[in-house]
């Protein structure tokens, strides 16, 4: 059946999600100019975190979004803690995220949202 995959989280704002919508929740979008990578982050909790503090914040919507990635494609990727173990991501090139995308099993899923505070 499907592949061995490991299971990651993302953290969109209201755009971001409409171009995910448009590929059938089946791939993210390509990363603009000025971003240079890709960061898929390993735990719900801090995607959840940056859902809350930075997109909700910054346009008043943010979501999370699970989805699993072929372990065997994601083996070439380092984690990288940012601040702790509870803040573990990886860092896909912007270059290599129509190959990531290919590997994503099954549909990007959207757990959580979160609304602008004050």
């Amino acid at each position: 059946m499907d592949e061995d995959a490991v299971t990651l989280f993302r953290s969109v704002g209201p755009q971001e999600l409409d171009l995910i919508r448009r590929t059938q929740f089946c791939a993210f979008p390509p990363r603009l100019p000025d971003q240079p990578i890709f960061y898929p982050v390993l735990s719900e909790e801090y995607a959840a975190k940056i859902a809350s503090d930075w997109n909700a914040q910054g346009s008043g919507v943010g979501y999370v979004t699970r989805f699993r990635v072929r372990r065997a494609f994601l083996s070439r990727y380092k984690i990288h803690n940012v601040g702790g173990e509870r803040f573990q991501e990886y860092w896909v090139p912007a270059e290599e995220l129509a190959a990531f995308n290919r590997n994503i099993v099954g549909s990007i899923e959207v757990i959580r949202k979160f609304s602008r505070v004050g």
